[in-house]
């Protein structure tokens, strides 16, 4: 459709599904991703740990943001008309932008073209609002009203900070991320957006498979490059190995139970999207790890092994503890279903101290992870199923 009014959608919306848009716009963020992910290796493969990861979570910040940002807003308003497409295809363009600057900002702490990007992306989704504002009236006016001057003052403060002082650009940095956080919760306190739990938890769900994708596909590369530079495919196979079953591990986890049932008003969702920050992160973050352990191997990283082991595995376990404590655990039952993923979690982050083969050994605990909880599930329920046939009986 060429123009219709912006109007909300109904939460109750049946066969609600991500839109082709919407599925182009997280294969962009890869790039941001890809970049953020690159930078972190570098980092950690010269023994720059402590500024190599507080970079990663800045310039991460700003591509989890800007994607959640978007994805929540389009999950209440998408139309699918020419101007939301234009709206967003500039927002896209941002995103691009934004990638470009993610080197500098990460090394030289010269957040330019990041600012520029970012801007970009920020005033296409000022003036959705802005356009939805105009197509509501009451609460919801207000709302889209409220989150229009929150992007507008946050967007001046990124813009202030290109001139900050460079030593307190960081601190800086964290004042303004507490205030994008505050813009939903001061916007939503008296009107919840209709956005959809159903739409929601298949966008969080599509994102986390394109992030683990982007980890596969940097570590194949990494694997590649080495096999080719150095032929050492005695110490590949078990870092490509634990890799991969910790990614796999990672996927089944994460889908293993129906996320959208919980998310049934802002209380439950803003804590659920916020933490998505971590799994997010982590998650990309082990494809960096899995880089370094094999930068290792070959004799490339300037760390001990230890240090590299400990990029896969500490990722690895933010991943499973966050998963469980933003949903798994609400569809546990028993001590030991509960202590499966927390369990797992330690586990997996002592790996780092056995070696060698300390990602294969991860990767393994990831796959016992997932096995002891489908057997604890499958138990449950055929347990059920004999408690039924005795009553009945």
């Amino acid at each position: 459709m060429a123009y219709v009014p912006m109007t909300a959608r109904s939460r109750d919306e049946e066969h609600r599904a991500a839109t082709p848009l919407e599925l182009f716009f997280d294969l962009c963020f890869v790039v941001a991703v890809a970049q953020a992910g690159r930078q972190l290796v570098h980092a950690l493969a010269e023994g720059h740990p402590g500024t190599g990861i507080m970079g990663y979570l800045f310039v991460f910040f700003g591509v989890w943001w800007a994607w959640m940002n978007f994805t929540w807003f389009a999950s209440a308003y998408d139309i699918d008309d020419v101007p939301y497409r234009l709206a967003t295809l500039v927002q896209i363009s941002g995103v691009l932008v934004y990638s470009a600057g993610i080197p500098r900002a990460f090394n030289d702490n010269d957040w330019t073209v990041a600012v520029v990007g970012y801007l970009v992306m920020r005033v296409a989704l000022t003036l959705q609002w802005l356009r939805a504002a105009a197509g509501e009236e009451g609460g919801a006016r207000r709302c889209a009203l409220t989150y229009a001057v929150g992007l507008v003052i946050c967007q001046a403060g990124w813009v202030a900070l290109l001139w900050a002082p460079e030593g307190s650009r960081r601190w800086l940095f964290l004042v303004l991320v507490v205030a994008e956080l505050m813009v939903p919760v001061v916007a939503e306190r008296h009107h919840q957006t209709h956005w959809h739990p159903h739409h929601i938890a298949e966008r969080y769900g599509l994102f986390t498979i394109i992030v683990l994708g982007e980890t596969i596909a940097a570590s194949t590369v990494a694997v590649q490059s080495a096999l080719d530079e150095h032929e050492a495919l005695d110490v590949l196979l078990p870092i490509a190995a634990g890799g991969l079953l910790i990614v796999f591990a990672a996927w089944w986890i994460y889908f293993a139970v129906p996320a959208h049932d919980r998310l049934g008003s802002n209380r439950e969702a803003i804590p659920w999207g916020y933490g998505h920050f971590v799994i997010f992160a982590s998650a990309a973050a082990i494809g960096a790890g899995i880089e370094v352990a094999v930068e290792h191997a070959v004799g490339k990283a300037h760390v001990s092994t230890v240090a590299a082991n400990l990029s896969v595995t500490v990722p690895a376990a933010l991943f499973l503890a966050f998963v469980w404590l933003l949903h798994s655990r609400h569809f546990k039952h028993g001590a030991a279903q509960q202590a499966v993923l927390p369990v797992a979690a330690v586990l997996i982050l002592l790996c780092a101290w056995t070696g060698s083969y300390a990602v294969l050994w991860a990767g393994l605990v990831a796959a016992a992870a997932v096995a002891a909880g489908v057997t604890l599930v499958h138990r449950e329920r055929s347990e059920g199923v004999r408690r039924e046939e005795e009553v009945s009986s």
